[in-house]
């Protein structure tokens, strides 16, 4: 008569493996700017010079993130109490 083998059990480990260890860093999203940019197809030194993007900032001043060098650039002022509720 043959001998049965024993199975070996996987032992479960407890508890959380990543304790004490640091969270590794998010990757940083493009903002909407940056995607209008990179659709449009322009690099920094085409910015001031594009009539679309100057467009699409002062559609969306309010809204998004435009950078201020370029709001400055163009004189377009942003609306401190601005509602997009209204």
């Amino acid at each position: 008569m043959a001998i049965p083998v024993a199975i070996t059990a996987t032992i479960r480990k407890r508890g959380n493996p990543n304790w004490g260890k640091p969270i590794p860093p998010s990757l940083a999203l493009a903002t909407e700017f940056e995607l209008r940019v990179k659709q449009l197809q322009l690099t920094a030194e085409m910015y001031t010079s594009s009539a679309a993007l100057r467009i699409w900032c002062e559609q969306n001043k309010n809204r998004l993130y435009v950078p201020e060098w370029l709001l400055e650039e163009w004189d377009i002022t942003v609306e401190l109490n601005f509602s997009a509720a209204a």
